[in-house]
């Protein structure tokens, strides 16, 4: 663990989408009787338990937020920012609560299964190469490409699927949060490369799943037992 550098976290929980099934955005399902978001929260703690956390949160959902901590004795020490229209402008509304000195990690909500040493090994690398840093896992399945003419095979070896948490110098990361909102962003490398922010990809989970539909609730619970056992 590197010494006395200051992390931030920046959990990104600002969804209202209901495709995991239940009545609640997926961020406060249960998984083993625990709101996902939870999970997330706490991986980060046991990485670091100096670590600034910082939730965001649709403003509708912050009370029920607030009453489930209760409910669950949840006292993780954690701020609450209210998310935006769009992922983007809601990681920007988190970024104003990070000191510009941090290394800040952004992070989905939905992936609770993320390893305090994942997210060790990103601040560290960040903080060793002064630039972001990217888990990704190797494409497995066989990938096609649409073309005028129909589709064409594509060498799956060249490709890589992203993941959370993505760690960059803050400083950085917020100066290229300042600049326009574009659509092509698709995640916070995205938006930092825009601003020539040199990437550095490292070895991801295959655990470290996002859930988004109600069979990744099922899957979930199944991941959860069998990191238990580890």
């Amino acid at each position: 663990m590197i010494n006395q550098k200051k992390y931030s976290a920046v959990i990104v929980a600002g969804g209202k989408g209901y495709r995991a099934g239940g009545e609640l955005p997926k961020q406060f399902l249960l998984i083993s009787g625990k709101p996902m978001l939870m999970h997330t929260i706490n991986a980060f703690y046991l990485s670091n338990k100096e670590t600034r956390i910082i939730v965001v949160l649709p403003k509708e959902f912050i009370s029920l937020w607030q009453q489930l901590c209760s409910d669950h004795n949840f006292v993780i020490n954690h701020r609450i920012v209210v998310g935006g229209e769009t992922r983007f402008h809601s990681v920007k509304n988190g970024l104003n609560e990070v000191p510009p000195d941090d290394f800040v990690a952004i992070h989905d909500g939905a992936r609770p299964f993320v390893s305090p040493e994942l997210i060790q090994k990103c601040f560290n690398e960040s903080y060793k190469n002064q630039c972001g840093v990217i888990p990704v896992i190797d494409e497995i399945n066989s990938v096609r490409r649409l073309t005028d003419n129909g589709s064409e095979i594509i060498d799956r070896s060249q490709l890589k699927l992203v993941q959370t948490p993505q760690v960059f110098p803050a400083h950085l990361l917020k100066n290229a949060y300042e600049l326009d909102y574009d659509s092509s962003y698709t995640d916070d490398a995205s938006v930092a490369e825009k601003y020539r922010v040199n990437i550095k990809l490292i070895p991801g989970e295959y655990t470290n799943i996002k859930i988004t539909t109600s069979l990744d609730i099922i899957l979930a619970e199944q991941i959860y037992k069998y990191l238990s056992k580890r």
